[in-house]
């Protein structure tokens, strides 16, 4: 121990008069953390319009480090409407935890009205830590149509409020204010800084100013707020003493507000940064001292609940200033508590370690100005200050600002969620603001931030412990699973087989298990996209249909929903006005036709009841109907329905050959005749021979003929008589994500580029990833409008560290 002090005192020289303290360093690696993640999703903007595709970027990381994290494979996505209802829910594939989605904001999505939509994605292995680590975003959705009767509707709203007096009482009962002392509590006689927040009815901060008063009346110091609401002052609270505050909104409104009272004894935990160093100061009175001499405390500093610094010392004077060293410590918000010789917690500092990278990442295109239409080529280069390729993730969107560029220049960023957002329960207002390194007084501020909104609201308090009342199991796939019992009865059915038959524009695939000493079966970690064919049938010991299949739920049923649109949502302002106009002067200016924007439309026609053949006039057809034999399985189903076939067990060939038939299901070709035993003759619509020269058209296989199945739909997948020993269904597989479409003006696609000459996202790539040399290059045509167009990039490197670079160019005529 005392080669580390002398260490610690080696790298980390006094400048003026510090004790260095008794510590020990407690490494990351902690084997009892558990794999909690933590998911952020970069979306291509924030505000929308109607019948305009959200795209989104997934990043799933390890919550203590902030490392991508190889765990969940299955990342649910849902978009909630503003009445709190879920519109639409994706099954996200992570492939070492990243993925890639979109949502079309149509009416066919139940996207019916604008309005403040919210996004959340969790993992279901995520489910059992609570909501706190569940991600949600808020993202606008305007009408640019409606322009004239929103802005009315809000005048009328802004005329009758300013009208009406009792509102005005309203809105001083609710203005709110609060304290928030530095380390959690006032001592008597003891130099305190006092943090102070002030926010309207809606829970946005406002600009106050005050006057603090002790109990006599006498004027003590004045205060002001220096950002969002927020401020801070220093004083000294003397024994027997109270005070308040009167607080003064610009608007006039005035409240008087009671301090904290000042507790007897007891000590202030405070924390200063000077000239790069990190000084903690412990404050206490002599009574404290009196009552309890030469006192041992100790001293934990944690990250996400990681305890990385820990010590003793005595205390002896009631002020005693402490150096830590802090190169070991992440960045992001370190909890630092004193405890005292029964670990009792007596006070808690919130700071950010603030760190300098060893990469560097550039963004920019060839050119600041375009003029309309013209090609773009945006470069992205990342290296270590070493040289080396920084192995990273990145996502980068292309967006019109439609003159508005100012709205969403703090919004959240991979930074400001990662390192801070997903740290501080709560809304944070504007939270890029303190991680734009342009930004000069981004640090003050956000010690400000966490003096107040991370003084109450710190989610690391205790590292969070699995639920056991409710475990939710770690998705490496999707499974299907349930239980056979007998069908009249509830005795499990034990070595049962159960088939598993997926089926879809992708392929055919299919698997077996049995049943175990509880009749039930599971097939895990499956792999399938989009709305897939699903049949499961069981079988007994000697293969006859038997038994009932109970299927489990697929999908876990979504989270609760804490979605209160009236905190959070502010009135339709000059912003969203001029956003709303710019887009609007798009549609009518530049010749895209009205129903080029509205709401997608779903055709309803009548269906076919014929099955068309895939491949022409067959040899011979077979279709079911209500006269077709009752069989066992699909085997003697053929045997007896399609003339001039034998069938051997599975084996099918017509009597011409001596080989094996080609079969055919649904234009899928199958490797072994055996998997079609899932298939019942119930779910069967036609069945197709071809003998002749018409086999040709599948090439040598189909030397010795071929019999093709056609299945029903799966809406018409049900038997008139229930079927209790298979189930075929519908089911979701992972989704499959669209592509961006950026028109070509040297492949022009009138269809597309009609609409898409005017988008509001002009390039959107989930996967701008390095070549080897570093770099990451994309060409992309701009729109016809003259605008500010912004560039955005985040993404994340494989060390944890978070990154965003924007920069911006024009599009003007020459």
């Amino acid at each position: 121990m005392n080669n580390l002090l002398k260490n610690i005192k080696r790298f980390f020289p006094v400048i003026f008069l510090l004790i260095i303290f008794n510590t020990k360093v407690i490494a990351q690696e902690n084997k009892t953390v558990p794999n909690i993640e933590k998911t952020y999703l970069h979306t291509d903007r924030d505000t929308y319009f109607l019948g305009e595709t959200l795209w989104f970027k997934a990043y799933n990381v390890y919550a203590f480090n902030n490392f991508l994290f190889d765990n969940s494979k299955v990342l649910y996505v849902e978009l909630i409407a503003p009445d709190s209802k879920i519109i639409a829910r994706n099954k996200i594939e992570l492939v070492k935890g990243i993925g890639n989605g979109d949502f079309t904001l149509a009416d066919s999505l139940g996207v019916k009205k604008p309005g403040l939509y919210q996004l959340r994605a969790y993992t279901n292995w995520n489910r059992n830590f609570g909501d706190s680590f569940v991600f949600k975003k808020e993202i606008n959705i305007l009408n640019a149509f409606d322009l004239n009767n929103q802005i009315r509707d809000n005048n009328q709203k802004k005329e009758k409020a300013s009208n009406s007096k009792q509102l005005k009482e309203t809105e001083a009962q609710t203005f709110q204010f609060d304290f928030f002392p530095e380390g959690g509590s006032l001592i008597q006689n003891v130099s305190s800084i006092v943090a102070f927040k002030a926010t309207d009815s809606n829970g946005q901060p406002i600009l106050v100013k005050g006057k603090i008063f002790d109990s006599n009346g006498v004027l003590i110091t004045l205060f002001l707020s220096l950002h969002d609401g927020m401020g801070k002052f220093q004083f000294i609270p003397k024994k027997d003493m109270e005070y308040h505050a009167l607080i003064t909104q610009n608007n006039g409104l005035e409240i008087k507000v009671p301090l904290p009272k000042a507790l007897n004894t007891g000590y202030v935990l405070g924390y200063r940064h000077i000239n790069d160093k990190s000084i903690l100061i412990i404050k206490t009175n002599q009574e404290t001292l009196d009552n309890n001499p030469n006192p041992i405390l100790s001293f934990v500093c944690k990250s996400r609940g990681i305890s990385y610094l820990e010590g003793t010392h005595q205390i002896t004077n009631i002020t005693t200033s402490l150096q830590i060293p802090t190169d070991n410590f992440p960045e992001g918000i370190i909890q630092m508590t004193l405890h005292d010789e029964n670990k009792i917690p007596h006070s808690e500092r919130l700071v950010y370690n603030n760190k300098k990278h060893d990469f560097e990442v550039t963004l920019n295109t060839n050119k600041s100005t375009y003029a309309p239409n013209e090609k773009a080529i945006l470069n992205l280069k990342a290296k270590t200050k070493s040289g080396d390729v920084l192995p990273a993730s990145f996502s980068v969107s292309v967006t019109d600002t439609n003159g508005a560029d100012a709205l969403d220049k703090n919004v959240s960023t991979i930074c400001s969620y990662f390192l801070m957002e997903s740290d501080i329960k709560g809304r944070v207002n504007n939270p890029g603001y303190y991680f734009d390194s342009t930004n000069t007084k981004r640090l003050e501020h956000l010690d400000l931030l966490l003096l107040t909104q991370g003084w109450r609201d710190f989610l690391w308090k205790t590292i969070p412990e699995r639920t056991e009342t409710k475990p939710y199991a770690l998705e490496k796939g999707i499974s299907i699973s349930g239980r056979v019992k007998q069908l009249f009865g509830k005795k499990a059915k034990e070595g049962a087989n159960v088939t598993l038959a997926l089926m879809n524009a992708n392929g055919l695939k299919i698997e077996n298990t049995e049943t175990d000493t509880l009749g039930q079966f599971s097939f895990v970690n499956l792999y399938f996209k989009g709305k897939t064919n699903m049949f499961l049938n069981t079988v007994n010991k000697k293969g006859k249909a038997k038994g009932e299949i109970i299927l489990y739920p697929i999908d876990q049923p979504p989270l609760p929903i804490n979605f209160k649109t009236n905190i959070t949502v502010k009135p339709i302002d000059s912003t969203f006005k001029d956003i709303k106009e710019a887009v609007l002067r798009k549609y009518v200016n530049y010749g895209v036709a009205l129903e080029n924007v509205l709401d997608e439309v779903e055709i309803i026609a009548t269906k076919k009841t014929k099955t068309t053949s895939l491949y022409g006039i067959p040899d011979y057809s077979y279709v079911v109907d209500e006269k077709s034999p009752i069989t066992n399985d699909i085997f003697q189903f053929i045997q007896m329905t399609i003339p001039s076939v034998i069938v051997d067990g599975t084996s099918i060939r017509f009597t011409r050959y001596n080989g094996a038939a080609l079969i055919i299901l649904d234009g899928f070709p199958l490797n072994d005749a055996s998997q079609l035993s899932y298939i019942q003759p119930d779910n069967v619509e036609k069945i197709d021979a071809i003998k002749g020269p018409s086999a040709a058209i599948y090439g040598s296989v189909a030397a010795n003929g071929v019999i093709a199945i056609y299945s029903k739909d799966s809406t018409d997948n049900v038997s008139e008589k229930k079927q209790y020993h298979s189930i075929s269904e519908k089911v979701d597989g992972f989704y499959e994500a669209k592509i961006f479409y950026s028109p070509d003006l040297n492949a022009p696609n009138y269809f597309k580029d009609n609409k898409d000459a005017v988008r509001n996202t002009i390039y959107w790539n989930p996967y701008a990833h390095l070549d080897k040399t570093g770099n990451f290059s994309a060409t992309f045509f701009n729109t016809e409008l003259e605008t500010k167009v912004k560039v955005s990039l985040e993404g994340i490197t494989t060390t944890g560290v978070p990154v965003v670079k924007h920069t911006y160019y024009s599009i003007k005529k020459m």
